[in-house]
């Protein structure tokens, strides 16, 4: 890192990813979008990452900075997506350009240079939507396998509810493999073209072969604000307004649901409130439309007290929620690794971006897909609690697995 320096000009237009370039990582969302090509650094963060995130905040402070715009976003940029598991090391990318967006229409563009900045030209011309290296051929045939037998991940469920019922914890979150085997390598890039086209209302994102389509914010930091919006509690959807809207309604009035998304809402608030000089979560969840399925969800929102926090010590400290782990933390962690046998890998780890300021954002990974040449894996996860039924759970994973197994048959 040493030596690099960073120039941030504004942009007029919306930027355009430059061509030729397979290094795209991005992170989108309805209210800021950062993406970059190129690799000017990488950060690599021992087991286990929680205790390291330090080291992203300290490698880019050496980067200098010569910025025109101080827009959070701005200068140098780490994006990551971690392990699931606490206990293992991570990686953080800096791009060599980064490009980013507001829902304001605040536009910037920073190049990292080794020695010295580059000029950035005045006949520049930007696009509306980046031009990545995509791939000339295409998948034409998929092969859906589930790594583990429905009948013997439904016992799994069957064990969690047994074990819950004898107490020591309240919630666990399973999760469900599938494997998806194509005749020709998944172009990331392009997945994630896909998803922001199919999601616009989602948190969409690509770091390093993780691709997927959040409807989970675990953690954003812009200045002094601090937001989460934290979902527990799924139903299908059906594409019918009228059925759709009945089973929201269902699920606004279903205790079952309602307990498990109150369990994710007090953590999430107990959590951010000793960095915080006010925090308030909305009393009442509302229902959010996540492609197949629907979620309750609400809203935390509040103002940082001083010293600051990093974005990445606020996501250290949360996760994993109960929304993707269970309650309490040990015990559910413990259970998931005796049943549900499989390395979620990144999945329903934090996926996101921090700048130089300790500014960032950061989804729940989840609706995402580890692409490895001709492979793609994914999970489908669902809340266990004392009465859960786990053909209805299982039912539940296969709707959640639609919003990916859908855009790569599109790609």
């Amino acid at each position: 890192m040493e030596h690099l320096h960073a120039v941030t000009q504004v942009a007029d237009h919306d930027p355009k990813n430059p061509t030729g370039n397979s290094q795209v990582v991005a992170f989108s969302s309805p209210r800021r979008s950062v993406w970059g090509t190129g690799q000017a650094a990488s950060i690599d963060l021992p087991a286990p990452w929680p205790e390291h995130v330090h080291l992203v905040a300290e490698a880019l402070s050496e980067i200098h900075t010569d910025d025109e715009v101080r827009a959070p976003g701005s200068g140098p940029v780490a994006f990551g997506a971690l392990p699931f598991e606490r206990d293992a090391p991570a990686r953080f990318v800096v791009p060599q350009v980064i490009y980013g967006h507001t829902a304001e229409g605040a536009r910037w563009r920073t190049e990292i240079a080794l020695g010295q900045s580059r000029t950035i030209g005045s006949d520049w011309a930007p696009d509306t939507e980046p031009d990545l290296d995509l791939p000339a051929a295409t998948p034409s045939t998929l092969n859906l396998q589930s790594v583990r037998s429905a009948r013997d991940w439904c016992a799994a469920v069957e064990s969690a509810t047994k074990e819950i019922q004898a107490g020591g914890l309240t919630k666990v979150v399973l999760a469900r493999e599938l494997t998806v085997l194509t005749d020709q390598p998944i172009s990331a890039t392009a997945l994630y073209l896909r998803l922001t086209e199919l999601y616009p209302a989602a948190l969409c994102f690509v770091i390093d072969g993780f691709v997927g389509a959040s409807p989970e914010l675990l953690v954003s930091r812009v200045g002094e604000i601090v937001r989460a919006q934290p979902m527990a509690g799924t139903t299908p959807r059906t594409g019918e307004i009228e059925n759709d809207q009945r089973r929201a309604t269902e699920l606004l009035s279903s205790q079952k649901n309602r307990t498990e998304h109150q369990i994710t809402i007090d953590m999430v608030h107990e959590t951010l409130l000793p960095w915080c000089s006010y925090l308030d979560a909305e009393p009442v969840p509302s229902v959010v439309a996540a492609g197949p399925v629907q979620h309750l969800a609400s809203s935390v929102e509040g103002r940082l007290s001083r010293p600051t926090p990093h974005v990445l010590d606020l996501v250290a400290a949360l996760h994993p929620t109960p929304a993707v782990g269970g309650w309490p933390r040990e015990p559910a962690l413990k259970l998931i690794a005796e049943l549900e046998q499989a390395d979620r890998g990144r999945y329903a780890g934090p996926v996101g971006w921090t700048d130089a300021g300790g500014n960032g954002a950061f989804a729940v990974g989840i609706r995402s897909v580890e692409l490895l040449g001709n492979t793609a894996r994914l999970f489908a996860g669902v809340g266990v609690v004392a009465d859960s039924d786990p053909q209805a759970e299982l039912e539940e994973t296969r709707s959640k697995a639609q919003a990916l197994l859908g855009a790569i048959l599109r790609v």
